[in-house]
């Protein structure tokens, strides 16, 4: 069929939708929305995408994304089916939170041991049978429907052709949404777990502690396991299993879904945000997992300057305070996602060429290579000095440290704006109110006379010596625009901020916490030495910026990150059910920076 050119508002005279039980090998039927063209000239390649958060609307209506985001798909038309999983909405069986991937099952003859690969293998087997296909299938989905993409990958089905796992919920436990670095995400984990476990949580737990700002009413709130009087609940959910399992063990290790990434058959399209607040981290470990453990699979690489989902919206050009031009979602969605599809669906136009397309926020433009990271980059270390500067020049002093308070009564806010909910423009957030503590010391070089490019991710290495037994560690890397930057009208337009003053704009490249007590290992949480030096090592996920000439690259470290992260207890005891009163609220924390312990970032710089 050729392509056609469909007007929103008209989807109903070429498409038809069928709502459909489709039953799994265990006999359970999953809620199925399949959307077909009316007209069967040809055979048409299948789309689908599986969700825990609902196929909405049920009935007639039809589902937004074939207006929007879909829409091409529409056009060339595609077989489009959303799926609720199992346990979900209208689907039955029992839902499971990141069900791990069975590893046992013993094929299709195998009816009880399922999956969510086995589910999909279940799926396109009666898509085959029931539409008029033309025997190609794809999958795609973002955050936690990523997850899902990524469980498809592994289903073995010969008609699945191309996954696209977009911002993919990968690891819950070291960088996406419920930790980072081991840490408890406190804020968006109170919020978000509480409304998909409904059936079995307690609702309205937001409502019950929000009554200013997030700041203050977590704060007043202070623990936990305070959090979790108000969630008051004895079933198996993902909120038990996180007090239950501190730690990295068994539970989140079979859960990572980087473990599944073996002899994959379709091509792999992963997709990112490069100021993702939520899976970012995802993103790039799964590509990473992909490549090293399935070179075979044909495996392509995608990030722009995007929160959670923008490259879904085909006019984003920025948010916040910072003007990303280039309407780098519409370049996405016409020249790399529908490209890839085209050609593994539909057996149609060119094989894509680039395997990693990777947008650079600063320069505002999109790169295009083979590999990631490129083999122009060279991780360079930048050293801190007693003086507040960074530079390449290895620290000479006997003795030099930077020495700051850690409060937890006083932590250190992730914004400067009170704020009834996590905003996504923290992650590009001007971060001089952070530099105005006491509790956040601040290093910076002079100005560039060269652009500095960073592409990949920064290695922290922090020589550190605690007045107590546990301790945070948030390290972020910030471009400090020139004292007389002015955006042009355009861009002030599009943001919204005409009156804000950019000059010496301090805006988050990348920032991220680690919970000390996991130095030596996730699995393996060790206490502090008060007043030790101690070596704590960790990585930045990756970054894509270039730092123009007259720019500045500023090195912030604190010990808070509230209340996007818990407080930690600076005390090594579980925190999961230890009260206040157990908290060593004030201590001393230094940062080393001198001969034989300089703290240092290996930073990934693009030698042009």
């Amino acid at each position: 069929m050729a392509a056609q050119t469909i007007h929103p508002d008209s989807i109903t005279d070429f498409y038809t939708k069928r709502e459909v039980m489709i039953p799994m090998r265990d006999g359970v039927k999953l809620y199925t929305a399949v959307y077909e063209p009316k007209k069967n000239v040809e055979e048409h390649p299948i789309l689908m995408m599986r969700t825990p958060y609902s196929c909405e609307p049920y009935g007639e209506s039809f589902d937004n994304y074939l207006k929007g985001f879909l829409k091409t798909y529409v056009d060339a038309g595609y077989i489009l089916v959303f799926q609720d999983v199992r346990g979900r909405y209208k689907s039955e069986g029992e839902f499971v939170q990141v069900r791990p991937l069975n590893k046992q099952k013993k094929g299709k003859k195998d009816k009880k041991n399922i999956d969510e690969a086995t589910d999909t293998y279940d799926t396109i087997e009666w898509l085959l049978k029931h539409t008029h296909n033309n025997g190609r299938v794809g999958t795609w989905g973002i955050s936690y429907e990523g997850f899902y993409a990524t469980m498809s990958a592994s289903c073995n089905h010969p008609a699945l052709k191309a996954v696209s796992p977009q911002a993919p919920v990968t690891d819950w436990f070291r960088g996406d949404d419920r930790h980072h670095n081991g840490a408890f995400t406190f804020l968006q984990t109170t919020n978000f777990l509480p409304a998909l476990e409904g059936r079995n949580i307690g609702k309205g737990v937001m409502r019950q502690i929000v009554k200013n700002d997030v700041y203050t009413d977590f704060l007043a709130l202070g623990t936990f396991k305070n959090a979790d009087d108000l969630v008051q609940d004895t079933t198996e959910t993902m909120w038990n299993n996180i007090k239950n399992h501190p730690n990295f063990d068994a539970f989140w290790q079979e859960r990572d879904a980087r473990t599944t990434c073996y002899h994959l058959q379709p091509a792999i399209l992963v997709v990112g945000g490069t100021y993702d607040s939520e899976d970012c981290y995802g993103a790039w470990g799964l590509y990473r997992a992909i490549k090293e453990q399935s070179p075979e699979t044909e495996l392509y690489l995608a990030f722009g300057p995007w929160w959670h989902g923008a490259w879904t919206r085909r006019n984003f050009q920025g948010f916040g305070n910072v003007y990303f031009g280039n309407n780098s979602a519409a370049y996405y969605m016409d020249h790399i996602q529908y490209p890839f599809f085209r050609y593994y669906l539909e057996g149609k136009g060119e094989k894509p060429q680039n395997k990693v397309n990777i947008f650079y926020s600063g320069k505002n433009e999109w790169e295009f290579s083979d590999e990631w990271p490129s083999a122009q980059m060279e991780p360079t270390p930048y050293y801190i000095h007693g003086d507040g500067s960074v530079s390449t020049s290895i620290p000479t002093e006997k003795e030099s440290f930077t020495e700051y308070i850690s409060d937890m009564s006083h932590p250190v806010p992730y914004t400067a704006l009170p704020t009834t909910y996590r905003t996504k423009e923290f992650m590009i957030d001007d971060q001089r109110f952070a530099t105005a503590r006491p509790d956040v010391i601040t290093f910076v070089t002079a100005p560039l006379t060269d652009t500095l490019t960073l592409a990949g991710p920064i290695e922290v290495e922090l020589k550190t010596a605690i007045s107590s037994t546990d301790a945070d560690f948030m390290v972020k890397v910030i471009d400090v625009y020139p004292e007389n930057f002015r955006y042009p009208k355009e861009a002030t337009e599009y943001l919204g901020n005409a009156g804000y003053p950019m000059s010496g704009y301090q805006q988050l490249v990348r920032g991220e916490l680690f919970r000390g007590r996991y130095r030596t290992g996730f699995d393996n949480p060790q206490a502090f030495t008060p007043n030790q030096i101690t070596s704590v090592d960790y990585t930045l996920y990756d970054v894509a910026h270039s730092f123009l000439p007259g720019h500045r690259l500023m090195i912030q470290i604190q010990s808070s990150w509230f209340p996007i992260i818990d407080r930690n207890p600076q005390k090594f005891i579980d925190t999961y059910h230890c009260t206040e009163e157990d908290f060593e609220m004030k201590q001393s924390i230094r940062i080393y920076h001198q001969e034989g312990a300089a703290t240092r970032l290996l930073l990934p710089v693009v030698q042009e």
